[in-house]
């Protein structure tokens, strides 16, 4: 029998919020039998929300929450001063074993400052990084970190990578992922101070298939399943994706509605034109796990529908499952531990 998983989720965060949250959730529960959601805001707002569906109600509770951190606010101080935010009170539920997971497409900085300090890291991980899927011309690749750690040192890096490959495993079900770090060039010489420290350290794992650098442009073919980098890289490849997508996806609509001719050709290339594009359609994917912590975190875009929502929310239920946590808690050593074990030893000799 599988295990039932309970996901709290930030009913007032992101641009669609509470509406499509709120549908994104109930459309969840009636996918998932064994899946219980918690709305977590005011309670008022999604019980109205909530009155124009049908649903299990035994799927579903509304814990109330009179504040909202919005994105103009400094995360830290926010998250400090409001304790009684959707996202803190949300997280809290995941600390205290209430919850497996919890999603949000609210402010991005109050979520990474609510993973590192309330859901918490596990011990041995330095840095807990945001690790979107992106869809690439092989299917998707992992990309880690894409906002969590700007300014990163080699060894989050390589836990980065370890992390990376644990989660593509069980999750994505990539037996044995490739792992590349983000590079200039693919010649070894090649990179920043940051790039060099870690291409060696990389190349010493053992628990991880690297296959050394990745150009930028080899990305979206599939070049890597698991792109490391720190936050900085990985938010302008993450942001130039959008763009292009976006930008590309308008001159092609363009380009087909020009003319009468390429208005037919339009129509007669419609369905295999609309499911290519579903493939590089982001919401498929759910939002970024925030990876390294005593629980699962999702950071769904600011944007995010109700697909999205309900994709984010199925990324729980996968994770839950799969015990990531206690996967990455196996590979990734806590230095005190060690050092611990080495004074034992010491004594005993």
């Amino acid at each position: 029998m599988q295990k039932n998983v309970t996901v709290a989720v930030d009913a007032m965060g992101g641009d669609n919020a509470p509406a499509e949250i709120v549908k994104g959730a109930v459309e969840a529960i009636n996918e998932h039998k064994d899946l219980k959601v918690i709305l977590v805001g005011d309670e008022s707002v999604i019980n109205r929300e909530l009155a124009s569906y049908s649903y299990n109600k035994d799927q579903m509770e509304v814990i109330h929450a009179s504040e909202v951190i919005t994105n103009n606010e400094h995360p830290v101080a926010a998250v400090r001063s409001k304790k009684d935010s959707s996202i803190v009170v949300a997280q809290r539920l995941v600390r205290e074993g209430k919850a497996d997971g919890f999603v949000s497409a609210g402010s991005t900085g109050a979520v990474l400052v609510g993973g590192q300090f309330i859901v918490g890291r596990i011990k041995g991980v330095e840095r807990a990084p945001l690790a979107p899927l992106i869809p690439t011309t092989k299917g998707f690749s992992l990309l880690i970190d894409c906002g969590a750690n700007v300014d990163a040192r080699a060894s989050h890096l390589v836990q980065f990578a370890k992390m990376g490959s644990i989660y593509m495993e069980n999750i994505l079900g990539r037996k044995n992922p490739t792992v590349a770090i983000v590079n200039v060039g693919a010649e070894e010489e090649k990179g920043n101070q940051l790039v060099k420290e870690t291409m060696p350290l990389l190349k010493a794992c053992d628990d991880i298939n690297f296959i050394g650098s990745i150009e930028a442009r080899e990305i979206p073919n599939g070049g890597a399943d698991v792109i490391v980098c720190e936050a900085f890289t990985g938010n302008v490849i993450l942001k130039l994706y959008e763009g292009v997508a976006m930008a590309l996806l308008k001159k092609v609509k363009q380009g087909l509605m020009s003319t009468f001719r390429s208005k037919i050709g339009a129509l007669l290339a419609k369905s295999a034109l609309k499911k290519t594009l579903k493939e590089f359609d982001i919401s498929r994917y759910g939002g970024a796990p925030m990876l390294g912590l005593n629980g699962l975190v999702v950071k769904s875009h600011g944007s995010s529908d109700a697909t999205a929502i309900k994709t984010s929310i199925a990324q729980c239920i996968t994770f839950a499952r799969q015990d990531i946590p206690g996967k990455i808690r196996e590979h990734i050593k806590d230095p005190k531990a060690d050092e611990v074990e080495g004074k034992a030893h010491k004594k005993e000799s």
